[in-house]
């Protein structure tokens, strides 16, 4: 059976499309790989301290840390995707039709390339590099990705102290490996879902239909008349066309990821002033960043769903610091012990829900 995306294609186009990162001497780069580097193996002690999972962070701490650039973090990710989905995809009609695939595929990873500080991949197993073929991907393993270009290039762009600036990006992405770790059933739950939700949106029969719903719904969208997103939504352009059922599924697992990523935001401001000094100015120029409104950027964030990304951060840091005001760090801790545990998208809205839940 051929595959439905022409992969190897997907990368090299991927590679070609992604924007050049910031210009800069052999020195200052030398010094960033090895600032990310000391900030990866620094992280761990102080997220274990914050959460009171110290056990999971030493676990976190002996997990590969690839410094990236911008193409082999879309290698990584479409190692990652095939891995995970490819074999779900439908046959590909026509001999142009893996290659069609791929053209769209690395023209959307390229976009996001330049976007991405930093990222936790449980799914592909320490042996492996960004991008290494789905024979190796096995789901249970991690690796840290820093992308390092993104990171120069928000660095200089809000003129943050370079140190402290990639320690709080490795605070959140190690975090997540603690999540992990922490959780070792997570990644297989994960790995679960999203099967079963793609299974359901790739069913060759309707993906006609799915494709005229999802054109359709484009020009509501890049007018803002759809609904606001929130971080059940899924995103205005991906809600067009889910069924109730798909949006079940979707909202289930959008809770997790909302967990997920307020959990590493609150835990990355959590670690504080005195070891990441300029903590507050960097969260204030991030905030202000991510805020950002020009055409470009909307259109970027409508289309590719980054919206829907940024309430997840939102919505899930409000959770976690609800839930910490009432039962601490330790208390939280429950949502790793089974998936059970985990909250639910009607819990993620109203933190008390999954408190009375859980601890009674």
């Amino acid at each position: 059976m051929s595959d439905a995306v022409d992969w190897g294609l997907a990368a090299r186009r991927a590679g070609r499309l992604a924007r050049p990162g910031p210009a800069a001497e052999r020195d200052e780069l030398s010094a960033l790989v090895a600032s990310l580097r000391t900030g990866a193996a620094r992280a761990p002690e102080f997220v274990g301290t914050v959460t009171a999972l110290p056990e999971a962070a030493e676990s976190a701490a002996k997990g590969p840390v690839h410094v990236i650039d911008r193409p082999r973090w879309s290698e990584g990710n479409l190692g990652m995707l095939r891995h995970l989905v490819g074999d779900l995809m439908p046959a590909p009609k026509g001999l142009g039709g893996p290659r069609f695939a791929a053209e769209e595929l690395g023209a959307l990873l390229s976009l996001l390339s330049s976007r991405v500080l930093g990222q936790y991949d449980p799914f592909t197993p320490p042996s492996t590099g960004p991008g290494e073929g789905r024979d190796s991907a096995v789901a249970g393993a991690g690796r840290l990705l820093l992308v390092a270009p993104n990171i120069l290039h928000l660095q200089r762009q809000l003129n943050l102290r370079a140190a402290d600036f990639h320690l709080w990006v490795c605070l959140h992405e190690q975090t997540h490996a603690l999540q992990f770790a922490a959780a070792p059933w997570l990644a297989e739950h994960l790995r679960t879902q999203m099967r079963d939700l793609m299974a359901t949106l790739l069913v060759e029969d309707d993906a006609a239909t799915r494709m005229r719903d999802l054109i359709g719904a484009l020009p509501r969208v890049l007018r803002g008349d759809a609904e606001p997103v929130t971080a059940g939504s899924g995103g205005a352009i991906l809600g067009a066309v889910l069924t109730d059922a798909e949006q079940e599924a979707m909202d289930a697992s959008i809770a997790i990821m909302s967990l997920l990523e307020g959990h590493a935001d609150v835990v990355m401001d959590a670690v504080g002033p005195r070891v990441v000094p300029t903590v507050r100015t960097i969260r204030k120029s991030f905030e202000a960043r991510r805020a950002g409104q020009g055409f470009v950027d909307t259109l970027l964030r409508r289309v590719l769903g980054l919206d829907a990304k940024l309430a997840q951060y939102r919505e899930g840091a409000k959770f976690v610091r609800a839930v910490v005001a009432k039962v601490g760090h330790p208390g939280l801790n429950a949502v790793w012990s089974a998936p059970e545990r985990l909250p639910t998208a009607a819990e993620i809205a109203d933190p008390d829900i999954w408190v009375r839940r859980v601890h009674g």
